[in-house]
């Protein structure tokens, strides 16, 4: 059945981005997602009854997701979406299961609605996360191995990042890490804005210098983000820039922002999101400290390897699996339940109980009950699907 997407307007999307995939004029706002899943806050529609996606599957979870994934989740676990990012996201991770859980319950105690801004636990499930580059993508990802951060540290000629290098010095461990976090996350506004524009400065002073991708990295979220400690928190992470085709997980724990480009992020169908700041949402360190992880963390870019014209992503988790499948000619795929998104040329699907064309920005619901299909023509298409058991 063909869906349409829901798009999201939120103000650091791109403006060209999506509106080119959907073959679309540009409006001049930004697009920042469009989302296929049954999220309550945007779910997909069927194109010809014009039946949101999740109502359809409540009306026979059996035929929809199959016995086993009905009785496992009750509902579509997971969500696909193409993320156009014209600027940073928030600096945030996502908590495993076990704390989402603890954490959902303590907040119910509480009595935070659970849709108010101050809530970091709206349901009980993780959020694992995996995004592939359509575009040349940049994104923060863990934190790098201290040595690392003090040979970057030490390229910015700034007196007032003394403070940061000798905790690090002293203490160059997973829980020193924590402690220059909460040292960092705790600051005043106005030191954090003296400290803020003290780095940009003395990080526009040299560019010649390693690290200057980083550097340019802060001075941008400084220009954005002028009292938030964030921005130095960002000089402890991984900066990686994926090439299109390459793709990261990211578990639980994992501090990190998506800073620029396009790409097809899926992920379990949550709300749990726990963010440090570049944001004007809300921020609970001591919630962040209690579910980051300060570990050393080196990046897993998982490169592009096709059999057979399908490039098959790694995923940790039941939740979801992702495929990327390079179309020329004819190529049978797995069935449902399942969620196909052309994203450039044009393919044929050929299901058991209908056909369709799909040009770029189109995307197809497999029920379990579909069976196996076949594509024809060339293009480009993701398959989000379900993980290993």
């Amino acid at each position: 059945m063909l869906i349409d997407g829901a798009p999201k307007n939120y103000d650091w999307g791109s403006i060209t981005a999506i509106p080119e995939l959907l073959g679309r004029r540009a409006t001049g706002e930004p697009v920042a997602e469009l989302w296929f899943g049954t999220h309550p806050s945007g779910p997909a529609v069927l194109c010809e009854s014009n039946i949101p996606l999740d109502r359809h599957i409540e009306a026979d979870p059996v035929a929809a997701l199959g016995a086993a994934v009905a009785d496992e989740f009750g509902s579509l676990p997971f969500l696909l979406k193409v993320l156009a990012a014209g600027a940073p996201l928030s600096l945030q991770t996502h908590p495993s299961t076990v704390q989402a859980l603890m954490g959902f319950e303590r907040e119910e105690s509480l009595g935070i609605d659970r849709d108010g801004e101050n809530r970091c636990f709206r349901d009980r499930r993780h959020k694992p996360e995996l995004i592939c580059a359509l575009t040349e993508f940049s994104a923060l990802c863990g934190f790098r191995e201290p040595s690392e951060s003090l040979e970057l540290l030490a390229t910015i000629p700034t007196e007032a990042l003394d403070p940061v290098r000798d905790r690090l010095t002293a203490e160059p461990s997973p829980e020193g890490v924590r402690g220059l976090l909460q040292w960092l996350l705790s600051q005043s506004r106005e030191s954090a804005a003296d400290l803020v524009e003290s780095v940009v400065w003395a990080c526009l002073s040299e560019s010649s210098l390693p690290f200057a991708a980083e550097r340019e990295m802060v001075v941008e979220l400084g220009r954005r983000y002028r009292d938030d400690p964030a921005v130095v928190v960002a000089l402890l992470l991984n900066l990686v820039t994926l090439q299109p085709g390459e793709a990261i997980f990211f578990g639980p724990g994992n501090l990190h922002a998506y800073l620029r480009g396009t790409g097809a992020e899926l992920m379990a169908n949550s709300d749990n999101v726990v963010r440090a700041g570049l944001t004007t949402k809300h921020v609970d360190v001591a919630t962040l400290l209690d579910i980051v992880d300060t570990s050393p963390m080196a990046v897993d870019v998982q490169r592009p390897s096709a059999v057979d014209g399908v490039v098959r992503y790694r995923s940790a988790v039941p939740e979801f699996s992702l495929q990327r499948i390079d179309l020329n000619g004819e190529i049978e795929i797995e069935p449902g339940p399942a969620i196909l998104l052309c994203i450039s040329g044009h393919a044929h699907f050929e299901g058991r109980i209908a056909r369709h064309a799909l040009p770029s920005g189109s995307a197809v619901w497999m029920s379990a009950c579909d069976g196996p299909a076949g594509l024809n023509g060339t293009a480009t298409l993701f398959r989000a699907g379900l993980g290993p058991s």
